[in-house]
């Protein structure tokens, strides 16, 4: 496999023209570094590129790839645990080499989780891995029979998975063993790709499904603690596939597609607030605001009373879910990556290293890897911003 590691600290790709992106003219602009050329007008040194490796590129007549499955991190072994739609898991090393690859049945909805040296591998294939993140080596293998659709939690000696099939697994992280698991029959109309990420507070876990409820289980037994619907009535893209997320007060935050964004009183479920805002997918919460990001937009509310602070406009673009690195919110887009000031939504930096990104990066500190939609695997240094 052939590998080009970056030499230089600052590149420049070209120019974009005001207005590309809604509200950000004269936004810098990172082009392609796979396509180097030398810089002009040196750009804000947000972020370096420390190396790339090309781990699935696309194949010749291939159209529109898409890479889900957001990278995990190793910080004892220095692994970067990567997961691409040829089905392959790569173990690759700080130097950007591939150190190990894991061949499995299907390609991947969503990345793998890392806990104690052990990577826990959702496959598209049904089947749930936990491979020595290190080494690859294969631990032991759980078939769920489903395809998987989250990144794993690891809580009370268990690993919670859904798949796309509106089913929640929790295993043994011992030996791979079914412990309990929890299902809800999907709406007869139209659904969004993708499930929710269960959220664990206190030994329960806290899911959407696609018919609109969201569900607070015990993570002991999967017993049902409270169930709210969310998205009223009617068929179709119902969906409460966003993770749930919870501030420090400990309130709980949900995103229905089609209803908006709900905070509840967590050990009820009651209704606090509804900001009716659809097409929502993802929510992080930091200190007292709320971060949003779905069809089009990312917005940024006060998380007490649900009030909109700021919202960027993406045009036709969608959103993904964002992530923090250095005092940036770093957001996936079908057309980049987008480095926002957290406190005013103004865009600093667009990055395109190819065909857009839809897995969320991950950051490890001033490390942030990012695999893009061409299959390469990017490790960046991340500055942040000054102030």
């Amino acid at each position: 496999m052939t590998m080009r590691l970056v030499s230089w600290k600052r590149w420049l790709g070209g120019a974009v023209a005001a207005g590309l992106l809604g509200g950000c003219g004269g936004v810098r602009y990172y082009g392609n570094p796979e396509l180097p050329r030398p810089p002009s007008n040196t750009p804000l040194e947000y972020f370096s590129v420390n190396w790339w490796a090309p781990l699935a590129p696309p194949q010749t007549l291939e159209y529109g790839p898409r890479e889900t499955a957001t990278p995990a991190y190793d910080a004892v072994s220095r692994t970067t645990v990567a997961l691409t739609r040829d089905g392959f898991a790569r173990g690759v090393g700080p130097d950007g080499q591939v150190k190990w690859k894991y061949k499995t049945g299907s390609r991947f909805n969503a990345g793998a989780r890392v806990v104690d040296g052990v990577a826990y591998v959702p496959g598209g294939d049904g089947v749930l891995y936990a491979l020595d993140a290190a080494s690859g080596e294969e631990k032991w293998k759980y078939v769920a029979g489903e395809a998987l659709a989250t990144v794993p939690v690891v809580a009370n000696g268990l690993v919670l998975v859904a798949s796309e099939s509106d089913t929640l697994f929790a295993v043994k992280i011992a030996d791979g063993q079914w412990a309990w698991q929890y299902r809800r029959d999907p709406p007869t109309g139209f659904t969004v790709r993708g499930a929710s990420r269960p959220l664990v507070r206190e030994g329960v876990a806290y899911v959407g499904f696609s018919d609109g409820f969201v569900v607070a289980l015990s993570v002991d037994d999967g017993g049902v603690t409270w169930e709210r619907s969310l998205s009223g009535a009617g068929s179709e893209f119902l969906d409460v596939d966003s993770s749930p997320v919870m501030d420090a007060a400990g309130q709980l935050y949900v995103a229905s597609y089609k209803s908006g964004i709900f905070a509840l009183e967590s050990e009820s479920g009651d209704l606090v607030w509804n900001t009716a805002v659809a097409g929502m997918t993802s929510l992080l919460v930091s200190g007292q605001v709320l971060f949003a990001a779905g069809d089009g937009r990312v917005d940024a509310y006060l998380a007490e009373t649900g009030r909109l602070l700021w919202s960027h406009p993406l045009g036709e673009r969608a959103a993904f879910a964002p992530v923090f690195a250095q005092g940036m919110l770093l957001v996936p887009t079908s057309s980049s990556l987008l480095f926002l000031e957290p406190k005013t939504g103004r865009s600093r930096v667009s990055w395109n290293p190819g065909s857009g990104i839809t897995a969320p990066p991950f950051a490890a500190g001033r490390q942030v890897f990012v695999l893009s939609n061409n299959g390469y695997l990017y490790s960046l240094n991340m500055n942040g911003i000054d102030g």
